[in-house]
């Protein structure tokens, strides 16, 4: 059997019992003299460092078997931390142990890290996150963990978010309880998820249905903003190359889109629009108008979107090439007559759902926009 001090987020009891799983360990307060916990300078995440003088508190597992150490150092160990060997104080005496330190300049610390202040804003999302890397446990490394985490962390973020959801008026309120999941598998994971599960609902009727098999996208929450210039009445709109209507088959796979892009963790919307602009073309927005939060086709994929128009300078010269170079992106915008859109959407050439949404938006709120421009 094998003990180690948990001085960073395993600290918390419903993350560590999900790494572990069906654990015997025993768990009980210590302390790491001469060390100190602060954030990874820039990240959601603790580290622990040699400070003469500070003492680091934390939790010692005790009883842990090789299953449980495998399950630890796969959770951990994609992320440059390593066990060594130290010696911490727990019931008025020493005790030999091993802890999880960063490997010399990865991360660097950055100011005191508290345990509260952590599960407040990161709590919630890491369980969700935690839940999808220990089901590859056995399937894939952790280092092939590692390379999908940002995405896994975006669609924790979301699943945190969708449990905000609108009050239910008209809808039956039917829940997530009232869904039964025999079985469910993941058959693709990477930068997006392909989940197939074999479930019952409960139909109007107040019976369940018979097992049915379904198969959906899991992708994180995304923001859609339209630039709009209300003292030139024009638009900014974007065209870049999309891999889905190539896939089915369309002799123009480049597309007329808004503005748009993934909440990052911890990012709001706004400031996710605000990010993507300048990424994508180079703008820095005004006011922001909500349009509307919704699925764009909830038969088959869980992304949702929130769409916004935002108040911007357009001068011609703002259309041009952008885009990340890291992400392989390639995009070119187009300064356009607000007439001139409502056009392309009336031949159907703006075929893009949050375009058209936020298309009619502004022909309905147009009028209000100019005036107090």
């Amino acid at each position: 059997m094998t003990s180690l001090f948990f001085y960073g987020t395993l600290q918390y009891r419903p993350l560590l019992a999900l790494v572990l799983g069906d654990s015997r360990a025993v768990l009980r307060p210590a302390a790491l003299a001469d060390h100190a916990v602060s954030w990874a300078d820039g990240q959601a995440f603790p580290l622990i460092h040699a400070q003469p003088g500070a003492q680091a508190q934390g939790l010692l597992v005790d009883g842990l078997s090789a299953q449980d150490v495998a399950r630890l150092n796969f959770y951990e160990g994609g992320f440059a931390y390593t066990l060594h060997d130290r010696v911490v104080q727990v019931d008025g005496g020493d005790q030999a142990t091993q802890v999880y330190f960063s490997d010399p300049g990865h991360w660097t610390p950055g100011a005191p890290w508290a345990l509260l202040d952590w599960v407040d804003r990161w709590g919630a999302m890491t369980l969700h996150a935690a839940a999808e890397v220990m089901s590859y446990y056995g399937h894939l490394d952790a280092e092939q963990v590692a390379q999908r985490f940002t995405m896994i962390r975006m669609r924790a973020d979301s699943r945190v978010r969708a449990g905000k959801t609108p009050p239910t008026s008209l809808r039956s309120g039917l829940g997530s309880g009232d869904v039964a999941t025999t079985q469910a598998r993941r058959p693709y994971s990477n930068f997006f998820t392909l989940e197939e599960h074999d479930l019952a609902f409960r139909r109007f009727d107040g019976q369940m249905s018979e097992t049915v098999n379904r198969a959906g996208f899991v992708g994180g929450d995304a923001v859609t903003v339209l630039p709009y210039d209300p003292v030139r009445d024009v638009v900014l709109v974007i065209e870049q190359f999309r891999f889905g209507p190539h896939l089915r088959g369309d002799p123009h796979p480049w597309v007329l889109e808004p503005i748009a892009g993934r909440i990052d963790p911890g990012e709001t919307p706004e400031v996710c629009a605000r990010r993507e602009a300048e990424e994508e073309a180079g703008l820095s927005l005004g006011a922001l108008h909500h349009v509307a939060d919704y699925y764009p086709s909830p038969g088959a994929v869980s992304e949702f979107l929130m769409s916004y128009i935002a108040l911007a300078d357009l001068p011609d010269s703002a259309a041009g090439l952008g885009g990340v170079d890291h992400e392989a992106e390639d995009i070119r915008s187009h300064v356009i007559a607000f007439t001139r859109l409502m056009d392309l959407v009336s031949s159907g050439e703006a075929g893009c759902g949050p375009l058209v949404l936020s298309a009619l938006w502004l022909a309905q709120n147009r009028d209000r926009l100019r005036s107090g421009a």
